[in-house]
């Protein structure tokens, strides 16, 4: 077995979900996904494949009645997106390994934006790379903050990969098209690939012309050595599904189909047909999924913000409240706490950076506000207030 391997830290929020699994007593808002099923025209679009006996290999890259259709999707939020530039993959997660293979050797330099999910932390790992992190901040209201300067100095032609999450999981901080703009013209210079995980664009609070937040895709032209990679997880409500894509270059393309075949060899056709369904469904999914979210968000940021010595903001994009409380600095003991003794299931700030200790995150993505309520009500009780 390979060191890397032996060494990689599992993750801290499936060790506090492990802990709390099982119990009915317990609510849950530990994992990154909304409790509410795929809408019924997804799921039936699934079934009548299957019915039809789709039961066979696809494309590497995925159905081009998919990919056209993503295409199209991309183009109407960010300009135009060529066919040639897209890929199918199963999942998120699968979409930035595929693009850390694709442009990360044994040695190569990476850069990450923290904190962050884990996993955009642990690939880089996984292929032997070297990683520096730049942390973002908190601020005094709960915010956190880039330090762009600070980023730019990290990134120099030494350095192969750029990872950047925004809006970002879990602390809600999205970046400005003044950001991107700096970030991809230093980039440019540097000659370093920009990995963008923008799988929560949809899910984001502030008024903008597009609906989404502020894309790489707005402003970089094809060639520009920029992956994007998306999900069908959170602004379709199909985390279970496994179907994500990248955006890239023309000339990396086909690479990336070899890469595929190697990893997974190709999307289950009636996932890919779940897939158009939900495109072309977005109009009545989508807007709807995000205004109950912000409705989740201004119902239990509030409820947060009055309890004495918690520090919240309502953040800009995602499906999170991530928060500290005063007197408890140890994120993975207080969330274990929580479980056992107040039947509350959140995942710790240490899983995502060392900065984010003390920290912890609040999926607020419930189908029912009241169980935020619930969970609020239990909080306070723990505390004793």
């Amino acid at each position: 077995m390979r060191h890397t391997l032996a060494t990689l830290q599992e993750s801290r929020i499936r060790e506090v979900a492990n802990a709390g699994m099982g119990r009915s007593d317990v609510l849950p808002f530990w994992f990154g996904e909304s409790d509410e099923v795929t809408p019924q025209a997804i799921r039936d679009a699934a079934v009548e494949s299957l019915q039809r006996g789709e039961t066979f290999y696809s494309h590497n890259l995925g159905l081009m009645e998919l990919r056209e259709r993503i295409a199209a999707y991309a183009s109407r939020l960010h300009g135009p997106v060529g066919v040639e530039r897209v890929a199918v993959t199963s999942g998120g997660v699968n979409a930035l390994m595929l693009a850390m293979q694709a442009l990360l050797d044994a040695g190569d330099e990476a850069v990450a934006v923290t904190p962050v999910w884990p996993n955009l932390t642990a690939q880089p790992l996984v292929m032997g790379a070297r990683l520096r992190c730049v942390p973002l901040r908190p601020q005094a209201d709960g915010l956190w903050a880039l330090d762009l300067p600070a980023l730019l100095a990290a990134i120099t032609p030494a350095t192969r990969l750029l990872i950047l999450n925004a809006p970002n999981n879990p602390t809600g901080w999205t970046l400005s098209a003044e950001e991107q703009r700096a970030i991809l013209d230093h980039c440019r210079s540097t000659g370093t690939w920009v990995l963008a995980d923008e799988v929560y664009e949809r899910l984001y609070y502030e008024p903008t012309a597009n609906g989404c937040a502020p894309s790489f895709l707005d402003i970089a032209g094809p060639e520009d050595r920029l992956v994007v990679v998306q999900s069908f997880s959170k602004a379709f409500l199909m985390t279970g599904w496994r179907l994500g894509w990248l955006v890239m270059p023309p000339s990396l393309t086909h690479h990336m189909g070899k890469l595929i075949e190697f990893n997974t060899s190709c999307i289950s056709v009636f996932t890919q047909r779940a897939g158009l369904a939900a495109l072309a469904h977005e109009a009545e999914i989508t807007p709807r999924v995000v205004a109950h979210l912000r409705s989740c968000r201004d119902t239990l940021v509030p409820l947060l913000q009055a309890l004495p010595g918690v520090t919240v903001a309502p953040a800009k994009g995602g499906m999170y409240a991530f928060f500290r409380i005063e007197g408890h600095d140890d994120s993975l003991a207080l969330a274990k706490r929580l479980v056992a003794e107040a039947g509350l299931g959140l995942a710790p700030g240490t899983a995502f950076a060392d900065e984010a200790e003390g920290w912890l995150r609040w999926c607020f993505a419930s189908q029912d506000t009241g169980r935020l309520v619930q969970g609020v009500e239990r909080l306070k009780k723990w505390l004793g207030v």
